[in-house]
């Protein structure tokens, strides 16, 4: 073949012309793998009803391997089990602030039950106590709320919680209120004393309902070697479904603990429920806090000086 200025390629220059992409052939060939891995993993889950940790994928375990029971999984009805990694999976717990699920806080401003959000509390209590008496799981919580001159809080945003506060919104203080709502560093914005982080644990600081692109969580994830997230908090339709669907589309494997999560309006949060379950678990799978505990206890029976 003659190339430009009339000099003779060969068939290797020929190749890289025709083949923009040199690596093409390596990344077939990775995608296959991926491919026939995912047809492997489906045979054994038709035997078991387990889907494992792919070692192949990240590698050996760094903690202890253990089983958590999903429900509705295939399909509804059903049973199965979802294998962690201790050591890469990280407990989330969202937005549990008094301005969601305390007295004279942004929820409870706008009229709510706060006997739906504060409902989560005793079953996040109990995971947490479990994952801090010795195991590796990390541990991280969520804030939303907007800078003191509220330059990242959008328009409509600001004059929806005006609407529905009755003149009252972000950044506004109620009649005896703890401070601004929803505004960073005031007390009503913190985390409840109940579910408040203890050293070693993180805290994410978000400006919305999303925290992949509000916030440094994936910097986080990353760095800390996370494949598994078990989600709690609040709501389960706003804040904690967003940030569940936003991982699942990261290819985190997602467990939501249905105790450990609640809304404004109970059919919304069973809605929300039900739409993770859906389609074999789009967004990923649904447990509650007994059987994750179980879990956890099965990996560490007496406790581990692991941190």
């Amino acid at each position: 073949m003659i190339g430009l200025g009339g000099k003779k390629l060969t068939s290797n220059k020929v190749k890289k012309i025709l083949n923009p992409f040199p690596n093409r052939d390596f990344i077939e060939a990775a995608r296959d793998e991926i491919l026939e891995k995912a047809e492997r993993d489906y045979e054994n889950f038709k035997k078991t009803n387990i889907i494992e940790f792919p070692q192949w994928l990240y590698g050996p375990p760094k903690g202890n391997l253990f089983r958590v029971e999903v429900e509705d999984c295939p399909r509804f009805g059903d049973t199965a089990y979802l294998e962690f990694d201790s050591a890469r999976t990280a407990f989330l717990s969202v937005d549990m602030q008094v301005d969601f699920c305390g007295h004279k806080g942004y929820v409870d401003v706008m009229g709510y039950d706060l006997g739906l959000t504060s409902s989560p509390i005793k079953s996040i209590m109990y995971v947490l106590h479990t994952i801090r008496n010795g195991t590796d799981i990390k541990v991280i919580h969520t804030r939303e709320g907007h800078l003191p001159d509220l330059s990242d809080a959008p328009y409509n945003k600001i004059l929806r919680s005006k609407i529905i506060g009755n003149g009252v919104g972000i950044g506004n203080i109620p009649d005896g209120g703890l401070g601004r709502l929803l505004v960073r560093g005031e007390k009503n914005w913190d985390i409840i004393d109940d579910l408040y982080p203890v050293e070693g644990e993180y805290v994410i600081d978000k400006a919305g309902k999303g925290a992949f692109g509000q916030s440094n969580l994936p910097l986080l994830l990353r760095n800390l070697g996370i494949t598994h997230l078990v989600v709690t908090g609040v709501t389960t339709d706003v804040c904690v479904h967003t940030i569940m669907r936003e991982a699942n589309d990261y290819g985190y494997w997602c467990l939501l603990l249905k105790d450990g999560t609640s809304a404004t309006d109970y059919q919304n949060y069973l809605a929300a429920i039900k739409q993770i379950k859906m389609q074999g678990g789009v967004f990923g799978w649904v447990s509650d806090s007994p059987r994750f505990v179980k879990g956890i206890k099965s990996a560490f029976p007496q406790g581990s000086n692991k941190k």
